[in-house]
């Protein structure tokens, strides 16, 4: 099971890679079109993808270092490394969105606004269209493998054909002497910079206090209660290493029970909690009822 957990992380690397070529290439052609073209909303479009190079860097070091079997400093091995990563990209993508956000309010009250060429348009709409199939592909991919990183780097492609499509309505808007839209649709990008930003922080802040999914605790409840031999439940916590959930439960079996018995009936508990639920490892204490 460990080496197939491994193995997931490196085809991760994979949806990374993606959308870090995609990035690389649409972030160049929307500067180029933006500055040439002179739309604000297109120049933050493409800075925003700028920043999502770095944010996809530190996801991939972040896989590959979780791929680091345990040490001496690290028993429980280098799992949140992840999500780490996943931290670090949203601290990336906050600054980058706060900068957004700094230029476009100052170009909204500029007192001239020239409406952008109409090409830049063109630009956002086929940027949008690729950034869809990358983000279709990363979140399969990373529902496949249980990545957290991955499923972080999905959410930020939808954030960015969304920002792409909003990017194209602000300046099809300015072609109707509404030239003040493209800046203000630039100032709707950086929000949802920083939106994006602020929910892969609290995702992986959760993940890094130990904070669990209540219904999934619920769910091993209920599994382990249906078990032949369990009189109840005591205790059950959960928490996460990386992608990988651990569970502790402490269960009650019937006091006339032998000692083999008992840990068979624990034993039962762990493989059915790793095998139905996909639980990485689990604590399993046994006490009289």
């Amino acid at each position: 099971m460990e080496e197939q957990k491994y193995n997931d992380l490196k085809l991760g690397e994979r949806g990374v890679i993606i959308s870090i070529i995609a990035y690389i290439c649409l972030s160049s052609l929307k500067l180029i079109v933006g500055y040439s073209a002179n739309s604000e909303a297109l120049k933050a479009d493409g800075l925003n993808n700028a920043t999502d190079i770095i944010a996809s860097l530190a996801v991939l070091i972040g896989l590959k270092v979780s791929q680091k079997p345990a040490d001496k400093d690290h028993p429980y091995g280098h799992w949140k490394a992840e999500t780490v990563a996943s931290m670090v990209a949203s601290f990336i993508m906050i600054v980058v969105g706060i900068q957004v956000l700094y230029g476009a309010i100052q170009s909204v009250f500029a007192s001239e606004h020239e409406a952008p060429d109409l090409i830049s348009a063109w630009t956002g709409i086929f940027c949008a269209i690729v950034m869809f199939f990358v983000y279709r592909y990363n979140k399969n991919l990373s529902r496949k493998i249980n990545s957290q990183g991955l499923m972080a780097a999905a959410k930020d492609n939808l954030s960015d054909a969304l920002v792409s499509i909003g990017t194209v309505i602000g300046i099809i808007g300015s072609q109707f002497a509404l030239p003040w839209l493209d800046p203000l649709t630039a100032l709707i990008v950086g929000l949802l910079i920083c939106k994006t930003a602020l929910d892969i922080f609290r995702d992986a802040s959760h993940h890094l206090t130990d904070g669990y999914d209540t219904d999934k605790i619920q769910s091993y409840k209920d599994t382990v209660l249906s078990q032949y031999g369990v009189k109840g439940v005591k205790d059950i916590k959960a928490r996460n290493y990386g992608n990988n959930s651990v569970v502790d439960i402490v269960i009650l079996v019937n006091s006339n029970l032998g000692i083999r018995d008992a840990h068979d009936i624990s034993t039962k508990v762990e493989e059915v909690l790793k095998t139905q639920h996909g639980v990485y490892d689990v604590h399993v204490h046994v006490e009289p009822n």
